[in-house]
Parts: C-alpha cells; sequence; structure tokens
C-alpha cells in the first residue's frame, strides 16, 4: 500500500461502519479490486433493499453467530460478489456486524469516490429515479460541484416528490414534504 488512502478516511474512520469500509478499501486497493468490491457492494446493497428476509438476516440479533454467517454466505454466491467482498461479509457475520452493512456500504463508495477524484452526493427521492434521470442529475451536480460527482441512491416514500441531495455537510433540498411544511409554517403565521 503507498499510504494513499491514510487520508482518505478522515472523518469516515470515525464511525464503526467507516472502520470495516476503510479496512475493506484499503484490501482492494493492494489487490486492485476497488471497482469489483464496490460493484458486489452495490449487489448487497439492492439485495437489502428488495429482500425483507436478508434484511431481517442482518438486522436480527437472534440469528445465531454461524446461521447468519452460512446464511450470508449462500447469498453472497447467488449475488456472485467476488471473494474479497464473500470474505468480508463473513467476517462481518462472525464479529456480529451484519446490521452495519448499509453504514458499511455508503462508507465505501465514498472511499472509492474520493480514490477516483469524485465527489459522492447522496440522493434521497420519493420514487427510484430512472437511468435517464440518473445521467441528468450527475451533469447538473457536475456543473454544480465544478468535477465528476457519483450518486449514492435511495428511496424514501415520505417525501412525496422532489429530491434531497446532500454533498459533504452541503444539503439541497427540494422535497415536496419540505415545501409543503414550510407553507404550513407560513399560514401559522
Amino acid at each position: 500500500m503507498d499510504g494513499s488512502s491514510g487520508n482518505l478516511g478522515g472523518s469516515i474512520q470515525a464511525s464503526l461502519g467507516g472502520r470495516y469500509a476503510t479496512a475493506l478499501f484499503e484490501l482492494a486497493e493492494a489487490g486492485k479490486t476497488i471497482d469489483t468490491v464496490e460493484a458486489s457492494l452495490a449487489k448487497v446493497r439492492a439485495a437489502l433493499d428488495q429482500s425483507d428476509d436478508f434484511k431481517a438476516l442482518t438486522t436480527s440479533p437472534v440469528v445465531a453467530r454461524e446461521a447468519a454467517g452460512k446464511a450470508v454466505l449462500s447469498t453472497a454466491d447467488e449475488l456472485g460478489v467476488d471473494s474479497v467482498t464473500k470474505n468480508f461479509l463473513g467476517v462481518l457475520a462472525q464479529n456480529r456486524r451484519l446490521a452495519e452493512l448499509p453504514a458499511i456500504i455508503r462508507a465505501f463508495r465514498q472511499l472509492a469516490a474520493r480514490h477516483r477524484g469524485e465527489v459522492t452526493a447522496e440522493v434521497t427521492s420519493a420514487h427510484a429515479l430512472t437511468d435517464d434521470q440518473v445521467v441528468e442529475l450527475k451533469q447538473q451536480l457536475r456543473q454544480r460541484v465544478g468535477r465528476e460527482v457519483s450518486v449514492d441512491l435511495s428511496v424514501d416514500p415520505a417525501l412525496l416528490g422532489g429530491l434531497v441531495v446532500r454533498i459533504g455537510s452541503q444539503m439541497i433540498d427540494s422535497s415536496i414534504r419540505t415545501r409543503l411544511n414550510s407553507l404550513a409554517h407560513a399560514m401559522k403565521g
């Protein structure tokens, strides 16, 4: 390792999920598999979002450590994740840290984006965005920040419509929920 990732962690390393993500990133960097691991983590995140059973497996404190490990490794095989990510999931299961997966995935994506010289925008929308909408959003954000932007997408139906975009400490909230709350507050006088 050339030490370049040592300062990449910064505030990311402050959290438990961030420390795990940093360890995984350093493994991926040493093995020159950052993009492969990131793609595998995207598959894991999609599985967490789409499968209530998989999500329950990762968050339930009553699932035995060994059973959770076997189930996660089996799921990793089904998803077709790379060996580094699969081994990492096994370590998380063994250490009872599977509940940290969403934070770990988010932190890893930030580390990978910084490594590529990109900035990461966390984007929450009321509905899943189409590929064309994501491309347009990236283009608009690139113009705003002046460099490449990777997006970390999530869905929150409570927004009703619009987007909430967070880039570092900057937040752009164009959600209908916020607009309605502002209108209601203004009407109260």
